[in-house]
């Protein structure tokens, strides 16, 4: 369905190109859900990408993002639409193109890419605020100063406007209270030009660790490998058995996997040192039956620790042992 935000509801249609929409749900008064695991046990194994909003009739309506980042930036604004609808406000943003007037030549997947360039693009680093490190990141201001030494706007306010959009468009993701306060806000622009709000892009390993331990110099160095692979699959729990949707980033040099809450935590949940393991498809369950169409694989690290995962077809799960198989090789 093609959906329209609009400021007291939502619109969908079957097409883009159609006039008349197939039905519109009301924001005033509703709640939403997000992530919506009880869909997901029922129907999808995605729902770590589906969100859901009860009217105040109770009707429940569910709708499924194509990824994370598009999930976190539909929930962000219907919230905010919730909350404009609450306080009496006006909740203007349709889209982002039409909300901010961005230029029809602005392409913001091109100048992303442009960003994330090793050499040219925005440099990540570590910063550290209120006992904690945020690592792969970078500030407010160094995207605004990066937008103007690169000619890619005229000023530091139309530079506010492209970094707004591309917050907007999930290409940059709030790390740190100040920056996610601004988001979740109500201003024209919840981008801020400014040292103390972090971001950092969505693929870029970006992770949290409070700075109060000597434990913390070990953890980085889990972390210093570079992402190889990331993506979803479903994890059983090693004491009781139960199946849960996890994040999953696979880093090399120093081979390691880690895996987080889908719903969007810092922290990784745990992690599996790869170096020297083993990974193998699973054909069958517990019970002996075969289990192709499961998907299932399994990592038996050097401790002799299996964890079993789930993949969401044949040719996902055949990808993640090929690499993983080559980050146990390469990486320490």
């Amino acid at each position: 369905m093609w959906v329209v935000l609009l400021e007291d509801g939502i619109e969908f249609y079957k097409k883009k190109s159609d006039n008349s929409p197939k039905g519109m749900i009301p924001l005033k008064g509703s709640t939403l859900t997000s992530p919506c695991q009880d869909f997901g046990k029922r129907m999808c194994f995605d729902f770590q990408f589906v969100f859901k909003i009860t009217t105040t009739k109770q009707q429940d309506h569910f709708f499924q993002a194509a990824f994370l980042e598009e999930r976190d930036a539909w929930v962000r604004d219907i919230k905010k639409g919730i909350k404009c609808i609450e306080g009496g406000q006006k909740f203007a943003r349709k889209s982002t193109r039409r909300s901010i007037r961005l230029p029809e030549t602005i392409d913001l997947g091109a100048l992303y890419l442009s960003m994330k360039d090793t050499e040219k693009g925005i440099k990540e680093l570590n910063l550290e605020k209120d006992k904690k490190i945020f690592n792969h990141c970078f500030t407010g201001n160094c995207v605004i100063d990066w937008l103007v030494s690169n000619q890619s706007v005229r000023n530091r306010q139309e530079g506010l406007m492209i970094a707004s959009s591309l917050l907007n468009e999930g290409y940059l993701q709030p790390a740190g209270d100040m920056s996610k306060s601004a988001v979740d806000g109500t201003a024209e622009n919840p981008f801020l030009d400014n040292p103390d709000a972090f971001y950092y892009f969505p693929d870029s390993g970006f992770f949290c660790e409070e700075n109060s331990s000597d434990d913390d110099v070990i953890l980085k160095e889990e972390f210093r490998g570079v992402i190889i692979k990331q993506g979803c699959l479903l994890k059983q729990g090693h004491r009781r058995k139960n199946w849960k949707v996890r994040k999953f980033i696979l880093r090399e040099d120093p081979a390691y996997l880690h895996y987080y809450d889908p719903a969007g935590a810092e922290d990784p949940l745990g992690a599996i040192h790869l170096r020297g393991c083993v990974v193998t498809s699973v054909e069958s369950n517990s019970n002996g039956r075969k289990s192709e169409e499961e998907n299932l694989f399994e990592i038996i690290t050097a401790d002799e620790v299996h964890y079993f995962l789930q993949a969401a077809s044949p040719k996902e799960r055949t990808e993640w042992i090929k690499a993983i198989q080559v980050a146990s090789r390469t990486g320490k």
